[in-house]
C-alpha cells in the first residue's frame, strides 16, 4: 500500500560511483533552457527523452543516477551497453537485480547529453503510477544539478537550466543565499528545528525534491530530536528495497536560514529501513517537497550555494489526511451515464459554445473511465472508523462523481478542512455502500 498524498516519495538508492564523461549541454549560443513540469503531490514531474522514447521522470535532488522502473506502456526502448548488477536502497527487502546502462542519449527541452548511465529496475512492483495518477517512468537528478544552475520556480511550474558560466544571480532584498554541502553526490543544508521545549536544534538535512513528504527526522535523543508524545504510527513511503514505516508528528517549526515555518509537518522514520545505506554520516533527515513548494530557489552546485524566497505557497497549512485513507488508481471501468434532461436536450461535450441537439427519446452514453479503490486505511482514523475497507471502489465523494476529477483532486476533496462533513460513495463486492464522517485534526 502506498499513497501519495500522505507519504514521502524517497528513493535513495546505495549505488557505485562510476566515473563518465557524461554532461549536458545546451544548444549553441544559448544561455539557459526553460522547462515547464508538472506538479504533482510535491513532485516535480518533467519530460525526458529517452534514446528517442519520450517519457516522464520525477526530478528527484536525492538520487545520484537516473533510474527507469517504468517502461510497461511503451512497446520498445532501447536502452545501450548493458549489464546486470545488484542494487539496494531504503527500505528492509533484499537487494534486487538492475541493468546498468550507458552511452545512452537523454533530451530535456534542447539539453542533450549522449553518455548518460542509466539504471533499469524491471521489477513491476516498483510502479508509482497509480499512485500519483500518472505515467511516471523513472527518477533524475544529480546530473542536471552538476551541469546546471537550477532554477525552479513551483508556482508557475518551471525550471530554468542555466549554463554555469553565463549565470549571473540577480540581487533580490527578499532572497536569501544559503551554504551548500555536496556529498556522494547529494546536496545538504543547515537548518534548525523547534521541537516542544522551545529550543533551536541544529540538523544536516538531505535536500530530496522526490520525496511529498515535509521533513524526515532521525531520532537521536542526545541531540534533542525526541519524538513527540503525540504521534501515530503510519507507513511512510516506498523505497528500492521494500517499505518504510515510522511515526507521523508535527513540531513546533522548521528554519532554514531566517525562514520559519510554524507546526511543520514531520516524520520519524524507523532506522531499520536504513541498513541499505552505508553511510548516512552526520545527517540528521530530509527536507522534502511539501517544504520545498514554499519556495523558488536556485541551486548551484557548483558555487556550493542555494537561494531562497519565498513564494505564494509559504503560508499555507501543511497538509495531513484527515480522512486517513490512501487511494489508487485500479486500471479502467466502464459507466453508462444518462446525457440528457427530461426533455430529451443533450449539450454536446466539450463544445465550448454550448450547442445542443435536440433527442426524442432518453440517450445513454456508454463511458470507460479509471477506477479508484481504497489501497489503505490508517487504524483509528475517520475512514476507518465509519466503515470504509481497503478495495473499495469510490464512486462519488459529496455528491460529486470522481471520473470527473484527478485523482489528487479526489484527495483533496477527502481532506479539505477540520469538521467538514464528507459522505463517500463506494462500491464494494457488487453493491453500492453510503458512508459518512467528519474530518478531525490529527494533532491538537
Amino acid at each position: 500500500m502506498i499513497s501519495f498524498f500522505k507519504r514521502s516519495w524517497l528513493l535513495l538508492f546505495c549505488l557505485p560511483v562510476f566515473l563518465y564523461a557524461q554532461q549536458y549541454t545546451l544548444s549553441h549560443g544559448k544561455k539557459y533552457e526553460k522547462v515547464k513540469f508538472k506538479l504533482v503531490n510535491n513532485l516535480i514531474l518533467i519530460p525526458v527523452d529517452v534514446n528517442g522514447a519520450k517519457l516522464t521522470f520525477i526530478l528527484d535532488s536525492g538520487v545520484s543516477t537516473p533510474i527507469l522502473f517504468n517502461i510497461s506502456d511503451q512497446d520498445s526502448i532501447q536502452i545501450n551497453d548493458v549489464s546486470e548488477v545488484i542494487i539496494r536502497g531504503l527500505g528492509n527487502g533484499e537487494p534486487i537485480e538492475a541493468l546498468k546502462s550507458s552511452n545512452n542519449t537523454f533530451k530535456i527541452g534542447n539539453t542533450r547529453n549522449n553518455q548518460q548511465l542509466l539504471y533499469v529496475v524491471m521489477d513491476r512492483a516498483l510502479n508509482f503510477s497509480p499512485r500519483l495518477g500518472m505515467v511516471v517512468h523513472g527518477i533524475i537528478g544529480y546530473d542536471l544539478f552538476r551541469d546546471f544552475v537550477v532554477s525552479i520556480n513551483y508556482t508557475s511550474k518551471v525550471i530554468k537550466l542555466y549554463d554555469p558560466k553565463h549565470y549571473k544571480p540577480k540581487n533580490n532584498k527578499k532572497t536569501q543565499t544559503l551554504p551548500l554541502h555536496i556529498e556522494s553526490n547529494k546536496a545538504y543544508l543547515e537548518a534548525n528545528v523547534v521541537m516542544d521545549d522551545r529550543q533551536n536544534i541544529p540538523v544536516k538535512l538531505l535536500i530530496d525534491s522526490g520525496s511529498s513528504d515535509a521533513l524526515w527526522l532521525f531520532q537521536d535523543e542526545e541531540k534533542g530530536l525526541a519524538i513527540p508524545l503525540s504521534h501515530y504510527e503510519d507507513f511512510l513511503g516506498q523505497g528500492l528495497s521494500g517499505s518504510v514505516y515510522g511515526k507521523r508528528t508535527k513540531i513546533k517549526g522548521l528554519l532554514l536560514g531566517d525562514f520559519q515555518l510554524n507546526e511543520a509537518k514531520t516524520a520519524f522514520p524507523d532506522m531499520e529501513y536504513f541498513s541499505g545505506i552505508f553511510n548516512l554520516g552526520d545527517r540528521n533527515g530530509s527536507l522534502g517537497g511539501e517544504v520545498l513548494k514554499r519556495f523558488t530557489m536556485v541551486f548551484n552546485y557548483g558555487a556550493k550555494t542555494i537561494s531562497l524566497r519565498k513564494n505564494s505557497l509559504f503560508d499555507d497549512p501543511f497538509n495531513y489526511n484527515l480522512s486517513g485513507i490512501d487511494l489508487q488508481h485500479n486500471g479502467m471501468r466502464f459507466i453508462s451515464e444518462r446525457i440528457t434532461d427530461a426533455k430529451g436536450v443533450a449539450l454536446e461535450k466539450g463544445d465550448s459554445f454550448g450547442n445542443v441537439q435536440i433527442l426524442f427519446e432518453d440517450k445513454t452514453r456508454l463511458s470507460v473511465v479509471p477506477e479508484i479503490i481504497v489501497s489503505g486505511i490508517r487504524v483509528g482514523s475517520p475512514g476507518q472508523e465509519a466503515g470504509l475497507r481497503e478495495g473499495d471502489i469510490i464512486l462519488a465523494v459529496n455528491g460529486k462523481k470522481i471520473h470527473n476529477y484527478e485523482l489528487q483532486q479526489i484527495l483533496k476533496m477527502l481532506n479539505e478542512k477540520e469538521g467538514k462533513k464528507v459522505k463517500v460513495h463506494v462500491g464494494r463486492l457488487g453493491t453500492d455502500v453510503i458512508v459518512s464522517y467528519v474530518l478531525k485534526k490529527m494533532f491538537k
